[in-house]
């Protein structure tokens, strides 16, 4: 005689479960991806405005924006430099964002500048030329 049976097993459900743990875990690191590329391209069209910025700072006064605090051909992005570029360069406008998750300076480099932005993991540097170092 056979028995039907109504529901299902245990194990039937943890392997169920098991399998929406690791889809799941597969979408969350996707998605985090997704998101960490999102601000830093966020971070490189905005290292692009403060080189036109800088374009018309030169125009206008005969030389180069750098941020306070820099030293030789290196700085350290801070929240203080970031608002500095926001303020020297774009006349208080939010170019440089809280959201992106990066902090942004200019420092010189080879009679020029380059834009340097880093969010505590990852650095991206801009030169005035346009060449990205990542």
């Amino acid at each position: 005689m056979t028995t039907k049976s109504l529901g299902f097993s245990l194990i039937e459900l943890l392997v169920v479960v098991a399998i929406l743990g690791i889809l799941s875990s597969v979408g969350v690191l996707s998605y985090q991806g997704y998101i960490s590329g999102t601000k830093q391209k966020s971070a490189e069209n905005a290292m692009q405005q403060i080189a036109l910025g800088q374009t018309e700072h030169y125009s206008n006064n005969g030389e180069y924006f750098f941020s306070d605090g820099t030293s030789g051909d290196s700085c350290s992005p801070d929240r203080t430099s970031s608002r500095e570029i926001n303020k020297d360069l774009f006349n208080e406008g939010e170019i440089i964002s809280e959201e992106t998750g990066y902090e942004m300076c200019i420092v010189e480099y080879k009679g020029n500048y380059k834009v340097v932005a880093s969010n505590g993991d990852k650095t991206i540097t801009m030169t005035a030329n346009g060449a990205w170092e990542k």
